[in-house]
């Protein structure tokens, strides 16, 4: 049987943190599935297929990684995939209250499902994707490359391009 989890979030892009994650738990299951689903509480920067493609990039060397996108709610997907584990990548203090009441809502949806806390790299945990969106127009992209894999940068600085002509 395979051991399959899932580690859902928007990845709006996608940063280190994320992937970071993403490595460490593609080491501790068969197949890990990353969902790229829909933040309602947050305008998103790129859409869902541009965060799938950009996803799908950075983990194209991780063989038992898979990426979709998904509705609704995360316990959803997590079933419609056949696993029974999620994933998720906390930073010290600042996630904590916000996931832990997560996943007590999470359980009272699925109670047959678990979910696995990774703590992220002690070098990745002041990151976040709202940070991102705050220091790109100021950072150059040596700066920007402490925070997101390089090969996003010129998908973030176009997007951004993009947002200030409109």
């Amino acid at each position: 049987m395979l051991r399959k989890a899932v580690y859902t979030g928007s990845f709006d892009p996608i940063t280190l943190g994320h992937l970071n994650v993403i490595e460490r738990g593609s080491r501790l299951f068969d197949v890990l599935v990353v969902g790229i689903g829909v933040n309602i509480s947050k305008p998103a920067l790129f859409e869902p297929e541009e965060r799938l493609d950009l996803v799908r990039r950075v983990t194209r060397d991780m063989p038992n990684v898979e990426v979709e996108t998904f509705d609704g709610l995360a316990v959803d997907f997590v079933r419609q995939v056949g696993a029974r584990i999620m994933v998720r990548g906390v930073r010290p203090l600042t996630d904590i209250a916000a996931e832990f009441t997560m996943t007590m809502a999470n359980r009272q949806l699925a109670d047959d499902l678990e979910t696995v806390f990774l703590m992220a790299d002690a070098r990745f945990a002041h990151v976040s994707s709202s940070l991102i969106k705050q220091v790109a127009p100021l950072a150059d992209d040596w700066q920007l490359a402490r925070f997101l894999p390089e090969e996003i940068i010129p998908e973030l600085r176009r997007k951004l391009a993009g947002q200030l002509q409109t």
